[in-house]
């Protein structure tokens, strides 16, 4: 059975094994190391704390996550959250990263967050057509701003509407 749930410091470590890969044979993520189990658990903690970090279970087995955290650390940027999500390439192009967002994005409306602001490395087709087809649409293109595996990269930004809340805004809860 394939279920969406909240994560805790105990998914540390499959989502550390989710993420390492990525960290080591992609330039998806800017990262050089992988974190640690301990350092994953720190990241959920704040996360959950704040924002929201979701687990994909399929059959009891972590086999994705998605979270959401802060945009910026000045208070004006509070109703928007940068997203990501990261999924097992034993579930790619199975609809994980579908569910997870959608999960995810209950989550951080549910909690008072305006807009979500994600960045794609490029070329990263998959991670492209997933975020267009949530309505993220383009707001520009950081060029040559990370040098990774002997190479710069570009990272293309995105947002999308979460909600529309009164004006003034609550505060995110």
């Amino acid at each position: 059975m394939v279920q969406v749930r909240d994560a805790s410091a105990a998914d540390a470590e499959a989502c550390a094994a989710i993420y390492a890969p990525y960290v080591t044979g992609t330039s998806i993520t800017f990262e050089l190391e992988p974190p640690t189990v301990a350092d994953m658990a720190e990241r959920i903690t704040k996360a959950v704390a704040t924002h929201a970090w979701l687990v994909l279970e399929d059959d009891g087995q972590v086999v994705g996550y998605a979270y959401g955290g802060p945009m910026k650390p000045r208070p004006a940027y509070r109703w928007s959250c940068e997203v990501s999500v990261y999924v097992s390439p034993t579930h790619h192009r199975t609809g994980a990263g579908r569910k997870l967002y959608e999960a995810l994005f209950d989550r951080l409306i549910a909690r008072g967050y305006r807009t979500a602001i994600a960045g794609v490395t490029l070329p990263n087709p998959a991670s492209e057509a997933l975020h267009k087809s949530f309505g993220f649409e383009p707001i520009g293109v950081y060029r040559n701003i990370g040098w990774k595996h002997n190479a710069w990269h570009d990272v293309a930004w995105s947002q999308r509407p979460l909600s529309e809340l009164r004006d003034p805004p609550e505060e995110p809860r």
